[in-house]
């Protein structure tokens, strides 16, 4: 027992001490999304993000995301949807070839308000199809963030509010996973918003996506630097 328990605590201390290559990037990712109303309960939720890496230079990531949205009541959202992405080749950590991912996801949305600040906390599940042609692997994971968003000229998100948003997102890996790494990246983000209208906003900000590799030595630390605009329709207004 004391050889097995000295053998753990070599190998937990040659882990804990191994020199670490860490990778710092800087990205550029823009982001349009919505949520469309298509009845009283129901939305359709839209997304395409385009992501560089050197800022504009390489490709590092594109998304395509279309859901469903049922919302509860005023606090309370589920989503389930498909995104369709495509993995570019970039940085000194890349992947050997471009690679297409599509996942199938379920998400709920639980939003609270605490004085001015609105805080939003996102739960969801992605299972994962990795891999070219007919050779796909498939993963699971798990993704949790937590968002706010702070009015500054007015007391609520109406038309014509700047605004601060920030966010964290921590993922994690279900299933088997190579060299037991479950922690699979973290996101954390602060910005500037300005709300135009009920149905336009946008964002500006820094977001720092901690990406450690499952060999456990590799990590990106990639800088990057975010523009979302938000566009919400309405097929259901009536029109007079």
């Amino acid at each position: 027992m004391k050889k097995i328990l000295s053998l753990l605590i070599i190998c937990w201390s040659m882990q804990l001490f191994a020199q670490k290559q860490v990778d710092n990037q800087f990205n550029s990712w823009t982001t349009y999304s919505g949520n469309h109303k298509i009845g009283n309960q129901y939305s359709i939720h839209t997304l395409y993000s385009l992501r560089k890496n050197e800022f504009l230079k390489n490709w590092q990531q594109s998304l395509l995301r279309i859901g469903l949205n049922y919302q509860l009541n005023d606090h309370f959202i589920l989503t389930a949807g498909y995104d369709w992405v495509e993995n570019f080749s970039y940085g000194k950590q890349s992947i050997a070839e471009q690679t297409t991912e599509q996942r199938i996801f379920e998400q709920i949305v639980i939003k609270n308000s605490v004085g001015r600040v609105v805080i939003e906390q996102l739960y969801k599940l992605e299972q994962r199809f990795i891999g070219n042609g007919d050779n796909k692997d498939f993963e699971g994971r798990f993704r949790y963030n937590v968002s706010f968003n702070i009015p500054l000229n007015h007391n609520n998100l109406i038309d014509k509010t700047w605004f601060i948003s920030g966010f964290n997102e921590i993922f994690i890996n279900l299933g088997q996973v190579q060299n037991n790494y479950y922690f699979n990246q973290n996101w954390a983000y602060l910005g500037l918003g300005y709300k135009v209208d009920k149905a336009l906003a946008f964002k500006l900000g820094y977001m720092n996506q901690y990406f450690p590799k499952t060999d456990g030595l590799n990590i990106e630390n990639n800088h990057t630097l975010m523009l979302n605009a938000i566009y919400n329709m309405d097929f259901i207004k009536k029109v007079d």
